[in-house]
């Protein structure tokens, strides 16, 4: 029985398993997308997030951890030269599974994994849904300018104005002892 393994051996030995995810993530990493089936992609995705991770901390350690997963110097300095800037502020999910339909030698289901930061028409997509900033219950110039706004009662605005020369004669209160104090310090 085989009870709580979820790791999908992909019909293939250990070893094997592990040199075709170094070998895809490599690719992946060094051409920011690649074409694969459904299974392997899904697989990818588990094994390379956590690699993404911990290229975001540059040190000694974390580049040889890496490079025991990736077995390329020059994969592993472009993932932490260059995608490890783009994905600094982004807690996880960095990579993207898009289905492509099946393929036709023998009806596989292929995917297209990729890093999601290299898009660019999905960015030009979500700078688009960025620019609305608005929301349903307008803003204050346009409620001034509302006949509901014009439409107010003068007595309100009498009581403001009679209110304003009140404050600022107890403002003046208060500031003229103070005055009168350094006044008498400088005597």
């Amino acid at each position: 029985m085989r009870h709580g393994k979820k790791v999908n051996h992909l019909s293939r030995t250990d070893s094997h398993r592990r040199a075709m995810l170094a070998n895809m993530a490599s690719s992946l990493i060094l051409h920011k997308r690649i074409t694969t089936t459904l299974a392997k992609a899904k697989a990818l995705r588990v094994y390379v997030e956590p690699i993404i991770t911990k290229s975001k901390d540059d040190t000694t350690h974390s580049r040889r951890t890496v490079f025991s997963y990736l077995q390329n110097k020059e994969v592993v300095s472009i993932l932490f030269r260059d995608v490890a800037a783009k994905v600094a502020n982004r807690p996880g999910g960095y990579t993207r599974i898009l289905k492509m339909g099946n393929r036709l030698g023998d009806n596989a289901s292929m995917a297209l994994i990729e890093l999601v930061d290299y898009n660019e028409v999905y960015k030009s997509g979500e700078a688009m849904t960025e620019k609305k900033t608005t929301r349903r219950r307008g803003s204050k110039a346009k409620k001034a300018d509302s006949p509901v706004a014009k439409a107010a009662p003068k007595a309100e605005v009498a009581e403001e104005v009679a209110a304003a020369p009140v404050e600022e004669a107890q403002a003046e209160e208060v500031q003229t002892p103070a005055v009168e104090t350094e006044e008498k310090k400088e005597e």
